[in-house]
């Protein structure tokens, strides 16, 4: 079984789970659109993550749902207000719910979901007890900051400075190592040795093998943003420069432009989503394509898989060998080496 099978196997209890925290009860227009996101699923890699580190360390599959479900419903209101942040147009193929129904019904709908997501991690505490349940609301609560830490970066840099000049690898790295690997990968499966009663070795170790593929794992997103067809993704193609999103494939395109080149690429950068051109944003394709910047950033996603495959040799004698352990493969190659 490959992870996008184990995907699949888990994928309705999860799903089940978040519809028994936010059944369609009145106003049931209201939650209709709280569920929207929810209804429509993602790639369900979070609460797989979750489930499958748990389960590699031998927590049963009933102990995981909760906490797998808490993880996906995270990640239903994040977007939510990602969205409306990003002036986004497209989410899971279809519209984002701010085009539907306006910032205000949507910024309410995904503070409903957040209100349910803590909902299932009391229930999670209350359900195995204070000594472990802390440890999980602990660790769940730190990956959530460090999601919304991210994002402030992020933001501050489209919305404030907008000068891609004052723009950095380390920056770039900073604002994915919270939002991807923190909260995409090694933050899950953290979560998952936790229910599984594990020590901090071992969420030491996830962390370390894991930081790498994540890395990975953010960089093709950010790759197949420029390459990927719009259906396939489900999100619209060169959505990270028109909504001013530093990626490695700018940084080197701007590094190696010259001084017009530059100038007009920062002119461009500074605008707003809603001010850029077709013709603008072309402008800086071009300029990805004319210095091979897609390129460069493979580049980099291979190194980091290379590391990751380096720390699962070091660190191979704090994971455990069974039935999940080639899933566990599976996984971090499908992080890092994706379509879709």
């Amino acid at each position: 079984m490959n992870f996008k099978e184990y995907i699949e196997i888990h994928r309705k209890a999860v799903y089940d789970k978040i519809c028994e925290y936010l059944p369609l009860k009145e106003p049931v227009d209201h939650y209709k659109i709280v569920r929207e996101y929810s209804d429509r699923q993602g790639s369900y890699r979070r609460p797989a993550l979750l489930m499958l580190a748990g389960q590699l360390f031998g927590a049963k599959q009933e102990e995981l749902v909760l906490p797998a479900a808490a993880m996906q419903l995270s990640e239903d209101w994040i977007l939510i207000h990602d969205d409306i942040e990003d002036h986004s147009e497209m989410r899971r193929g279809k519209p984002t719910l701010h085009k539907m129904y306006g910032e205000e019904i949507s910024i309410n709908a995904g503070d409903a979901a957040h209100m349910a997501m803590w909902k299932m991690a009391n229930d999670y505490v209350a359900k195995v007890g204070v000594e472990k349940g802390k440890r999980y609301f602990d660790k769940f609560y730190t990956i959530l900051e460090h999601t919304v830490e991210g994002q402030y970066l992020e933001d501050n840099f489209i919305y404030n400075v907008r000068d891609i000049s004052k723009a950095s690898e380390g920056l770039y790295y900073k604002i994915i190592d919270s939002k991807t690997c923190c909260y995409t990968v090694y933050g899950p499966m953290q979560l998952g040795a936790i229910v599984a009663g594990q020590p901090d070795s071992v969420l030491d170790a996830i962390k370390e093998i894991t930081m790498p593929a994540g890395r990975a794992f953010q960089i093709v997103d950010d790759i197949l943003d420029m390459t990927a067809d719009e259906k396939t993704f489900g999100k619209k193609r060169y959505g990270d420069l028109y909504e001013g999103k530093v990626t490695l494939m700018l940084l080197h395109a701007y590094s190696h432009a010259d001084g017009k080149e530059k100038q007009e690429i920062n002119r461009i950068y500074n605008k707003l989503r809603a001010q850029k051109t077709k013709e603008e944003i072309d402008y800086i394709v071009g300029m990805i394509e004319k210095y091979k910047s897609i390129d460069y950033a493979q580049a980099e996603a291979a190194k980091y898989r290379e590391q990751a495959q380096k720390a699962i040799g070091h660190r191979a004698k704090e994971l455990p060998e069974n039935e999940f352990t080639p899933i566990m493969m599976s996984a971090m190659g499908e992080l890092s080496i994706r379509h879709k």
